[in-house]
């Protein structure tokens, strides 16, 4: 869906939840493979049985990936992303575990450096079945104005 939503539009405290989504064995492989990164965390279930956590345990990256995605259900030709910032993996993330994101608006400001755009902080919480967050990260935005 796109839907143009300018700086003066946003609202602190607004907030917006995504719908399910489950973490499948599948989507560890596949991620496994396109990074490289084949530890056996995340790969050898017998080894991860012997470790505190006691079964593999989904990639951050991969639940950064999958999280942030989740959050892309409305298009807003108005801003782009310019990047992320303090970013945490508070809980692992395990096969059949089902996330959903939750995304609040925490600080908008202006910005000096392009006066016709704004600056948005969402942060944006990935939580489990559990209630749990198991991510966390603020997203920054830069948002056009509707009159400069």
């Amino acid at each position: 869906m796109i839907q143009s939503i300018f700086f003066e539009d946003y609202s602190e405290g607004a907030s917006r939840v995504t719908l399910g989504r489950t973490i499948t064995e599948t989507d560890i492989v596949l991620h496994a493979g396109q990074t490289g990164d084949f530890f056996p965390h995340h790969m050898d279930a017998e080894w991860c049985k012997t470790q505190d956590f006691g079964q593999r345990i989904a990639h951050g990256t991969l639940i950064f990936s999958v999280g942030i995605g989740m959050t892309a259900g409305v298009m807003n030709p108005e801003a782009f992303s310019y990047g992320y910032d303090r970013l945490r993996f508070v809980k692992p993330v395990h096969i059949g575990d089902t996330i959903h994101v939750r995304i609040t608006i925490a600080d908008k400001q202006e910005y000096p450096k392009k006066p016709a755009y704004g600056l948005v902080t969402e942060q944006v919480e990935v939580v489990n079945q559990r209630g749990q967050v198991v991510m966390a990260c603020a997203h920054l935005l830069l948002v056009k104005k509707k009159h400069e």
